[in-house]
């Protein structure tokens, strides 16, 4: 499913016009955007929670050289689906 798509299915199973749809979508890429960058974290029971990871520095190798390479320290985000999420995805309910 693409953005256009999810677009779409939110604004019937929510009753909302396309374009309330999409404007809610939207704001909510953003929040979630905007929170986790700050380092707060997301939680939604049931569904999962977003948060930021820190990635330590490490050494990597280039595949196709074996050369080793740096590869710096990084903030990641990061979701966790939640038990309800889990056994959806797994056929139960």
């Amino acid at each position: 499913m693409n953005k256009a798509e999810l677009i779409d299915a939110l604004a019937e199973q929510a009753g909302l016009a396309k374009s309330q749809a999409e404007g809610a979508l939207n704001a909510l890429i953003e929040i979630v955007e905007s929170t986790v960058a700050a380092g707060d974290k997301i939680q939604l029971p049931g569904f999962g929670s977003w948060e930021r990871r820190e990635r330590s520095a490490r050494e990597a190798r280039n595949p196709q050289t074996g050369e080793t390479i740096n590869v710096p320290a990084a903030k990641v985000p990061a979701f966790k689906p939640g038990q309800k999420f889990k056994d959806r995805v797994n056929g139960k309910k």
